[in-house]
């Protein structure tokens, strides 16, 4: 059996989707070593592998409450972000690496220090993929407004900065798109279907279309009404109190069940007083909640998105970053979903009942749900891993 490292970034869209692949991995008798952040170890656990704690090395924990809010649109900052936390678990990964021994290195497409140092120690790799994968004819969908460009324009000298850090230190990097861009000559699990990924005819057999990794229902939940809207605007930046607001008062007269998760971000005293039939809470079993919702007003996350899709759930639309607008711009180009324009309780409402009553966003929610459902899943991403372990000890890497 093969001993397999994890590398991922803090972020439950980031490590969800590899958790099934992990039980199902362990479940046949690998040995799994996972280094994340404390948050998530008792998950990781819960799936087989031996957890590695990373928190002390990594530099978005020491971002002040300004940096944190540019983290997913500045690309000169998340470029510093990433190259210094690479750098400070250098000694630590690198060593431990050596130690191990591992037949193959699994590390997020975000997780650049895992990709760094099996290209640094010549350790077979797989890049764990949980957004769209990305090339030049995929990236058309990611559209990005005319002040994004400007702002990756002007940060281009401060990231080039970065790279030379890495180049420094030994990494083989050579531009910012070695660390963010999708490369056909590496294996690569991408936890989406074919048909829901833009352009997937355009990468190379090395890539692994294995649909979303969808964990089983740990608390059901029960329907009340004839139709159940769902609002969540993700684990991250959830601090959207107005939002909640503009929501529960499109949907107060409205003959609708509304569960709306608000995160730990905002104080449920905050809310105010709700009708009978809107529940609020911090957070909630999303696939419990997902298995019954009719439509679900989303940030538009990869995973948010994928969960409600994979359940046939038409979605309503708001994203905030240009990743969360390019799988938004997907979904409306699948006609399973609608953008909101504005957060006005009146716009809400319209959006919410066009969803509802146009059967077409449902009947191609379910379209794509089949897709994913045709997908390998967990066994195709293992399947994957130990191709690559075995292709490596082949060639004398194990």
């Amino acid at each position: 059996m093969s001993r397999i490292a994890f590398f991922c970034i803090p972020a439950h869209g980031h490590t969800n989707p590899t958790l099934g692949v992990v039980r199902e991995l362990t479940r046949r008798g690998h040995e799994v070593v996972y280094y994340s952040y404390r948050p998530f170890q008792q998950q990781i656990e819960a799936a087989g592998a031996r957890f590695v704690a990373c928190d002390d090395f990594d530099a978005e924990q020491h971002l002040t409450p300004e940096e944190g809010t540019r983290i997913g649109f500045d690309l000169a900052l998340s470029t510093r972000v990433l190259v210094d936390t690479t750098l400070a678990l250098d000694e630590l990964v690198c060593g431990e690496m050596a130690r191990l021994r591992p037949d193959c290195i699994v590390a997020d497409s975000m997780a650049v220090w895992g990709k760094a140092v099996a290209r640094k120690l010549g350790i077979p790799f797989v890049c764990s993929t949980t957004t769209f994968a990305f090339n030049r004819a995929s990236a058309k969908i990611m559209k990005h407004s005319g002040k994004e460009l400007f702002s990756m324009l002007v940060s281009m000298g401060k990231v080039s900065r970065q790279i030379k850090r890495l180049q420094e230190r030994g990494y083989p990097v050579k531009n910012i798109l070695d660390i963010l861009a999708s490369d056909d000559n590496t294996d690569t699990i991408v936890y989406t279907s074919p048909q829901f990924q833009p352009c997937s005819e355009t990468f190379s057999d090395k890539y692994a279309f294995v649909g979303p990794s969808i964990r089983p229902v740990a608390c059901p939940v029960e329907k009340k009404r004839e139709k159940l809207v769902y609002i969540s605007m993700g684990t991250v930046n959830n601090d959207m109190l107005p939002l909640y607001r503009s929501c529960i008062a499109a949907l107060k007269d409205s003959p609708y069940q509304v569960i709306l998760s608000v995160g730990n971000q905002v104080a449920l005293t905050a809310i105010g007083e709700l009708p009978e039939h809107v529940e609020v809470y911090p957070t909630v079993d999303q696939i419990g909640v997902l298995e019954q919702a009719d439509v679900f007003l989303t940030h538009c996350g990869m995973n948010s998105a994928s969960e409600g899709l994979y359940f046939g759930v038409p979605l309503v639309m708001l994203p905030k970053t240009t990743e969360q607008g390019g799988v938004a711009a997907r979904v409306e180009q699948l006609g399973a979903g609608l953008r909101l324009k504005q957060t006005t309780p009146e716009a809400i409402r319209a959006a919410v009942e066009t969803v509802l009553n146009t059967p077409t966003y449902g009947e191609n929610a379910r379209t794509i749900a089949a897709g994913f459902r045709a997908c390998s899943g967990v066994a195709g991403a293992a399947d994957k891993i130990e191709r690559c372990c075995a292709a490596g000890t082949a060639a004398g890497n194990g």
